[in-house]
């Protein structure tokens, strides 16, 4: 399992691209699933990850993931993010995704709410090494058909966006400002004009507020 510090890392590149912090590298093209009609949609309401909602403390959450997937506590990891200084609970699961293969779910509490304020949800190598480009690809595929007829906000969806470290497939966000973020990362290969991109992990997020999570930041005048 990976440890805290590094799933977090994962996460935070993960917000970085898709929040901006990379210019899309135009060149390249994705594969784009067909994206259903989402006129008729239900408005989505984003408060968590199954049982474990938004505002829950570590005692809640943990009881959340024993509820949600019959983990023992031993299973379940419980770690410190020594520079955000976030509490960070991380468990691995298989299946999430039908024939997806074992994910690693991370729940992250906030600097000074100590409250739910993220979810992430990691498939790579390094997570199950039976995983391959198609599983990659596949899933995917899948979420982002799935996220185009959730109902999110239509003026927050970003869908499709080639980066210099992958694709940001999905980017909408509820009425409250909780976003959903899927990002396949990995590295472009092939000539100019003609780059095929060899996935290397696939991250979904459930953010409170992406662009200012509650973490430990150090501001103008505090030294």
């Amino acid at each position: 399992m990976l440890a805290a510090n590094t799933f977090r890392t994962v996460i935070a590149i993960a917000l970085a691209a898709a929040i901006g912090g990379f210019a899309p590298q135009s060149s390249a093209m994705a594969q784009s699933a067909a994206v259903p009609d989402i006129s008729e949609a239900a408005a989505a309401d984003l408060t968590g990850f199954r049982s474990a909602q938004f505002g829950m403390d570590e005692e809640a959450v943990i009881e959340a993931i024993k509820a949600d997937f019959g983990l023992e506590d031993d299973e379940i990891n419980v770690g410190v993010n020594t520079v955000e200084r976030t509490r960070v609970i991380t468990i691995s699961v298989p299946d999430i995704l039908p024939e997806g293969g074992r994910a690693q779910v991370s729940y992250i509490f906030g600097y000074k709410s100590k409250a739910l304020i993220q979810v992430g949800i990691l498939w790579a190598p390094a997570t199950d090494e039976t995983i391959t480009d198609e599983i990659l690809f596949a899933n995917g595929d899948l979420l982002r058909s799935y996220f185009a007829s959730a109902g999110y906000q239509p003026d927050t969806i970003t869908r499709d966006v080639v980066l210099e470290n992958g694709i940001l497939l999905f980017r909408g966000s509820d009425a409250s400002g909780h976003t959903a973020i899927l990002l396949l990362q990995g590295r472009f290969e092939g000539e100019e004009g003609d780059l095929t991109l060899r996935p290397e992990a696939l991250t979904l997020l459930y953010a409170v507020n992406p662009d200012n999570p509650d973490i430990l930041t150090i501001t103008p005048g505090d030294f």
